[in-house]
């Protein structure tokens, strides 16, 4: 099943493309994964705070964000977890089902605005197996249409056997 959010068609089924996935074997330290450019509407961030409960005016409010501190509509920093499934393609390890997060920081340096070309670099930094689990650390920075980064983030996942 997918959603239409925008121009972008967003698939809901998460086990869709399981089969086609990186595996464990497949993951390579060091390697960067595949990034898909992707543009951040005004619609996408409206349904990402609607399905997250976020109210803040600065993300819904055209009005209330031109008088607030970045004189326009700007996204929640969580917008991250929705970027990390649109800049990556079905096939990408992250997306496994099963795939546990095993913790994660982020820093934030400027917010997403709607109409941003939003691009990441991303790679598996370490992986792993303790107690008989597979252990991926990665890195993450989403970067706008001018090289600017939005925000980057080290985080470990437990991944699926």
């Amino acid at each position: 099943m997918t959603q239409a959010v925008g121009s972008t068609r967003f698939e809901t089924d998460f086990w869709k493309d399981a089969k086609s996935r990186k595996v464990w074997d497949d993951i390579v330290p060091g390697e960067p994964r595949e990034s898909l450019p992707y543009t951040l509407t005004r619609e996408a961030i409206s349904l990402f705070c609607k399905a997250v409960g976020e109210t803040n005016p600065l993300y819904i409010d055209e009005a209330a964000a031109k008088a607030g501190p970045y004189g326009g509509l700007v996204a929640p920093p969580s917008i991250h977890i929705l970027l990390m499934f649109s800049c990556t393609p079905a096939d990408d390890w992250m997306r496994s089902p099963g795939t546990v997060n095993a913790g994660q920081s982020w820093s934030y340096n400027i917010p997403a605005r709607p109409g941003d070309v939003i691009t990441l670099q991303a790679r598996a930094l370490d992986k792993f197996i303790r107690r008989e689990r597979l252990f991926v650390v990665h890195d993450n920075v989403f970067f706008n249409q001018h090289g600017d980064v939005i925000c980057s983030g080290r985080g470990q996942t437990i991944r699926p056997m």
